[in-house]
Parts: structure tokens; sequence; C-alpha cells
């Protein structure tokens, strides 16, 4: 048991909710409290993260970079399981009546409780998970029965994407949404050592990392690079299975120019292979602000994305677009053709990264909007807290809520009307 100090008490105290725990180790909601629960606790705050432990026995706490863990054994690893542990979670949470923070809405249901102690709860609504096709019609329905839900027991919501906030105020009034993004690190040097592990060149080949399914547009990618010989490589990153027809389907696209080295999860190897790749192909369809694409950006890749109001506002004018396997042709192309211009590309996706989604901006304005519902303005009261002032982020989450940034908006608004020059077929119409 981690015992609370009298300092302790006398700091604002937030419990994160609605992840498997830290570190970090199942996707990107935990790789968000990864850097925001040691990023608060070196502000003033104490942080308590909820871990979903397997097996059985007593909940036990520890201390992780300073963040309060609180370990909740719940049996197996199962989706029951696991929304055990959510209610367990908030159970424990309600106790104390701190500031909660929820990340993802699957079991928002459950808030209800803390509705009903009265305990200050912020959801951050994730994508429109309920309109994925990979779920079954039980499964999507769970997820919009959740998030309407969480739209109405969460006392504020967080939006990472303008087009999520689009999505949630036909459901709540606009000033119950913040929008705050997802974040990136800029990286600049990388060791060349896990790319040429691959049998890769630096500078000589392309990437897509994406798990394998329709939505994300992986077999669109691959047919269209391997319509011709390119003279680079495609490295398609994640798990292929025998017994997965889609799976077999994107395989049997390839040609022999495109590599599958499988799932690679160690973020320094996923680094390198990034930032000493020409670009990066990005096929989702669905979803806000998504984190590979961020870190694509921030790594200087230049950018194939597939052609939606997610991924314009995320990569604007730094990005080719495609609807098709046709399209990504013609796009792969024209990037291949034109060095010049896809240095440019690099050179402006690393500045869009560090003008409006670097981690230090994001989690400025989390700081500063759950310091709002925690009723201590004060904690904000530090040397670097005129700097964020004039972020945009902290701008944004200060005043109505309204998008993260006007200038972000007004780039993307132009890049709904100016694409980059690139050879494509005539036939727009979107592959379903």
């Amino acid at each position: 048991m981690v015992g609370a100090s009298t300092h302790d008490e006398a700091k604002p105290h937030l419990r994160i909710l609605g992840i498997r725990g830290l570190p970090a180790n199942h996707g990107g909601f935990e790789t968000f409290a990864e850097h925001l629960a040691p990023y608060l606790v070196e502000h003033g705050w104490k942080v308590t993260v909820y871990c979903q432990e397997t097996g059985d026995g007593p909940v036990r706490e520890d201390l992780w970079r300073g963040v309060h863990r609180v370990h909740i054994p719940c049996g197996a690893d199962t989706p029951l399981r696991s929304m055990l542990f959510d209610w367990r979670s908030i159970v424990h949470a309600a106790r104390s009546r701190d500031l909660c923070l929820t990340l993802g809405y699957n079991t928002a249901g459950f808030c209800a409780w803390l509705r009903l102690k009265g305990v200050p709860n912020l959801i951050n609504m994730d994508g429109i998970e309920w309109k994925r096709a990979k779920w079954s019609r039980a499964a999507r329905a769970w997820f919009w029965l959740n998030e309407r839900l969480g739209c109405w027991l969460g006392d504020h919501l967080i939006a990472d994407h303008p087009e999520i906030k689009k999505h949630l105020v036909t459901r709540v009034r606009p000033d119950k949404v913040s929008v705050i993004p997802y974040g990136a690190p800029l990286i600049t040097e990388a060791p060349v050592e896990p790319v040429r592990l691959l049998g890769l060149q630096p500078g000589h080949y392309l990437t897509v990392i994406a798990r394998a399914e329709p939505e994300n547009s992986l077999l669109e990618i691959v047919q269209g690079f391997s319509a011709r010989p390119r003279g680079v490589k495609l490295v398609v990153l994640g798990k292929y299975h025998a017994d997965q027809p889609y799976h077999q389907a994107v395989k049997a696209a390839a040609s022999a120019e495109v590599l599958f080295p499988g799932a690679i999860y160690d973020p320094h190897s996923i680094g390198a292979l990034r930032r000493h790749g020409i670009a990066y192909l990005h096929g989702h369809q669905v979803g806000g602000t998504n984190p590979s694409l961020l870190e694509a950006m921030g790594a200087g890749n230049a950018v194939i994305a597939r052609d939606n109001a997610f991924n314009r506002w995320v990569a604007g004018r730094c990005a080719r677009y495609f609807r098709s396997a046709q399209e990504a042709d013609g796009a792969i192309t024209a990037l291949l053709a034109d060095p010049s211009a896809t240095a440019t590309q690099r050179e402006a996706a690393a500045e869009r990264v560090q003008a409006d989604f670097t981690w230090s901006s994001v989690l400025g304005a989390y700081r500063m909007l759950l310091a709002q519902w925690a009723g201590r303005p004060s904690v904000l009261q530090s040397s670097d807290d005129f700097a964020l002032a004039g972020s945009t982020a902290t701008a944004t989450a200060t005043a109505t809520a309204t998008g993260w940034s006007t200038s972000t908006e007004a780039r993307a608004a132009e890049a709904e009307t100016a694409r980059p020059q690139q050879a494509l077929p005539t036939d727009h119409a979107p592959m379903r």
C-alpha cells in the first residue's frame, strides 16, 4: 500500500481510467497516458492510473515514475474481464471523488456510478468506433449505445479531431466538447542499424504501419504500389495470418518489391524506419487524429494518405491523397518522379507537427483543461505557463473549446481545395 503524505493531499489529484495500465503495451491511449501522467506529476499533480492484471488476488498499489498505480486482478484476459476491470476501477475511483479522466467510451455506461457519486469525469471520446466495419453488428450496437451514454454522463468531452467534435455536437451542446489532438515526437536523427537489419537501404523504401483490415486500405496501397516496378521497397509492418482471407489477399497482390517483416513493437526501431524512409502511406478511412500518421510526419516523412476529412486536417498540404488503388499508383509514381517536391513535403510534414502537434503543446492543453475542472488554477502558475499561454493548444483549452487552432483549421480548409499536383485517373469514386 502506498501511503499519501500531507504534501500529496495538497496537490490536485487526477485518476486515469479506461486503459489497461502503464507502462504502455496496448495502444494509443496507453501511450498517451504514458506521456500525460509523468508530465502532470512533474507539474505538481498526484496521478493515479488503474492497471488490469490477469489472475486473482488482492488489489495492490505501487509507484511508477512518480505515478500512483492501482493494480486490479480480474482473472483471464478476455473482453468480459476487461469490462469487469473497468467497473472495479470506477468503483474504486468513486470512493475519493477526485477528478477522473476516462480514455475511451467502450464502457461509458459504467460512468453513471461516477455521476451518481458526484465525481467530475472528463471523457476522451476516441474515434467513431461503431462505424468500423470490422466489428460485428452486436459490437457496433454496444459502441453506439456507449457513445451516447458517454456524451450524457461525461461532465466534459474531449475530441482529438474537429471532425469528431462535429459528430459529437449532434448529441451535446458545442461548449461541452474541447478539441485536443494526439501528439508526436520530432525525430531528426535515428540509427541506421534497424533499417539495415531488415535488408533495407536508407532512403530507398516507403513504409505503411497499420492493422491489416479493409478500412485501413492495405489492399489498395499494395495494389497501387505493385502496379509497376518502382526501384524502391514498400515495407508493410503488421501481423498477417494464413487463415485470414483479407491478409492473404494483401500478400497475393504484392510484387517482389513489397516486404512483410511482421509486427515491430520497439519504438526505436520504428522511429528509425520512419526517419530513413522516403514516405509513409496511410490508408485509414475512419477515426480522428491518427498516431501513426503524426509520428511519420514527425519523423519527416512525405505522406500519401487516404483522402478524407480526418487525414486532410492532420496532413494538409504535406500529403498527396488517394481514394483507390489506381490513385495510389498515381500518387506513388508522382512522388518518386519528383525528389525535389518530395523533399519539400518532408520538411513541411515536420514543420506541421512542430507547429501544432508536439507533446509539449498537447500535454499543456490537457493540463490547463484539467486544472479548470479540478478547481485548481493555482497549479498553472509555473515558469513555463507564459510560454504555454501563447500556444494554439493552451489558447483553445482555456477559451470556449471551439477547436484546436484557427490557423490549423485554415490550413486544412486550404488543403481541401489545393491538393498537390499528381498524375491521377479521373475516377475518384471511393472503393467500398
